[in-house]
This record gives structure tokens, C-alpha cells and sequence, in this order.
């Protein structure tokens, strides 16, 4: 039983610490240099076709800077399945807007004015180009393929979310490092075998406070079974 507590403790510090889809360039990666934070007032200079981040809560947010206070970014949005109202399509999207575009894997990719994609957080410019694989493309090349994916666009949180939007038009190639991160963070959960034991401790309180049947008993086999042929 204490180890079980100390794993669950373990995955709770580990969850207070991580940000979901987090950009985790090491400073060893990254010349401090690029970063040019952004205060509330006037813009600093920025070229069309420079790759934009900014930190939010959970996550950090990708753009495609376009000219004259201009951002392109792909961002979850339920409105474009129900209507081709570009006016309205393109009002402030809600926190209810986007939570139903990531269930129902819809986004857009939108043109917004530097403040609104700021949102208030400092801006950090092409921090990915040092450690891209491949050099970034022309700017100008950047901005138009940013401008010809603009409207509905498939989401995905994992597989198509704002970052891989971001590295396909600066770069040529879509990726995510904080889709890799999640991965990995999910993947020292599934390898450690005390997710085993916890899994069989929670399928047997089920069946004991909803008794015998099938949507309790397979789970209780089939998921620390499952775990345990993984890890």
C-alpha cells in the first residue's frame, strides 16, 4: 500500500509541474537572444513570415506573424460546422466555441491582430529555428503558406493542433514538441507496473459497488492486462 501511495504521489508532482502541450526547448537549445518579449503598447518589429509563441495556461500558442499587426493561427472552433458567416466566424471565440471544436475536431485557421493572439503574454519570436531540423523557409514563402490554409480545418489535439500549423508553413514539415512530450509523459505512466496494480485495486472497487458484469469484469481484465503486456 505504500507504494502504491508513493506512486500516485509520484504522478500527482509530476502532473502540478507539466504543462499539456508545452514547448520544452532546453535553454542549452535555445539563444535567449531570440526571444523579444512583447509589453502592453507598441509592437516591437516583426517581419512577415516570423513564427510567433505565446504561453497560455495549459499549453503555449503558435502563430504565423502576416504584416501590419497580423497573426494567423489555427485554434479550435466549433462555429465554421454551423455556419459560413465569415463576420461572425471571425468574432472572439468563447471558451464554449472552443471546447466543442476540440470534441468535435473542428478548428480554424484565423487572422487575428497581434494584441488579440498576445492575449496579454510576451511574445517570443522564431525560438524553434535553432533547433529545427530543417532551415526555415523564406519569410515571404511562410506568410502565403499560412494565408492559403486559412478557414475550417480538420483538429486534431495531438496530430494537428496550432503547433503543427506553425512548423509546416515556417519549416516545410509538421511537428510538435509538446505532442511528444504528452506522449512521453503517458508513455512513463504506461511502463511503470504499479498502473498494473492500481488498475486491478480500481476494476475490483467497481465490481464490488456495482457487482458482477460485463462493463465492470472486462475492464477489470482486459485494461491491467493491457498495460501489462505494454510496459
Amino acid at each position: 500500500m505504500l507504494q502504491l501511495l508513493t506512486f500516485l504521489v509520484e504522478k500527482l508532482s509530476l502532473l502540478s509541474k507539466f504543462k499539456l502541450f508545452e514547448s520544452s526547448w532546453s535553454d542549452r537549445d535555445l539563444d535567449q537572444s531570440w526571444e523579444r518579449p512583447v509589453q502592453r503598447g507598441p509592437p516591437p518589429p516583426l517581419r512577415r513570415g516570423d513564427l510567433l509563441e505565446v504561453p497560455r495556461t495549459l499549453f503555449t500558442h503558435y502563430g504565423i506573424y502576416l504584416g501590419e499587426h497580423k497573426v494567423a493561427h489555427l485554434i479550435p472552433d466549433i462555429l465554421p460546422v454551423f455556419s459560413n458567416d465569415q463576420k461572425l466566424i471571425g468574432s472572439v471565440i468563447t471558451n464554449k466555441r472552443l471546447i466543442l471544436g476540440c470534441v468535435y475536431k473542428c478548428a480554424t485557421v484565423r487572422v487575428d491582430t497581434l494584441e488579440d493572439f498576445a492575449y496579454g503574454s510576451n511574445i517570443q519570436v522564431n525560438r524553434l529555428d535553432q533547433v529545427m531540423k530543417g532551415d526555415a523557409l523564406p519569410n515571404e514563402d511562410v506568410a502565403k503558406r499560412a494565408e492559403k490554409l486559412i478557414g475550417a480545418i480538420p483538429y486534431s489535439l495531438l496530430w494537428n493542433n496550432c503547433e503543427h500549423f506553425a512548423t509546416y508553413c515556417r519549416y516545410g514539415s509538421a511537428a510538435s514538441r509538446q505532442t511528444e512530450q504528452f506522449c512521453g509523459f503517458l508513455k512513463s505512466i504506461i511502463r511503470d507496473q504499479r498502473s498494473v496494480i492500481i488498475t486491478v485495486l480500481l476494476g475490483i472497487v467497481s465490481i464490488v459497488c456495482f457487482g458482477m458484469a460485463p462493463s465492470t469484469t472486462l475492464p477489470t481484465v482486459l485494461i491491467p492486462f493491457t498495460l501489462w503486456m505494454a510496459g
